[in-house]
């Protein structure tokens, strides 16, 4: 069974940097692409960033691009999302996800698998 664990998450100022974590197990993720959405309160759950594991190939949402990284450790079956310049708007809750296949999908329906997620404050 896939289990994903978060963390990393905390409070912060604006413009400050924070890295979260995904620790993925259960399964063989060589072709997984593992994803990064986020909800904040009375919003619904968008995405922020995806990464194949098989080929690298990466898809970001605009309102994070050139700020957010997405990476993985395969050695540790860890994905990483680091989050420079981060702003107020960026409050959130953070959830890791996963799908089978190489494709780079934003649509939250695409997943299959989820975490529980951990929490981003951002104070401006």
């Amino acid at each position: 069974q896939v289990q994903l664990v978060e963390s990393g998450g905390g409070l912060v100022q604006a413009g400050d940097s924070l890295r979260l974590s995904c620790a993925a197990s259960g399964r063989t993720f060589s072709r997984y692409v593992m994803g990064w959405f986020r909800q904040a309160p009375g919003k619904e759950r968008e995405f922020v960033a995806a990464i194949s594991w098989s080929d690298g190939s990466t898809g970001y949402a605009d309102s994070v691009k050139g700020r957010f990284t997405i990476s993985t450790d395969n050695a540790k079956n860890t994905v990483y999302l680091q989050m420079n310049s981060l702003k107020s708007e960026d409050t959130a809750v953070y959830f890791c996800a996963a799908r089978s296949g190489n494709y780079v999908g934003t649509g939250r329906s695409m997943y299959n698998y989820w975490g529980q997620g951990t929490q981003v404050t951002v104070s401006s």
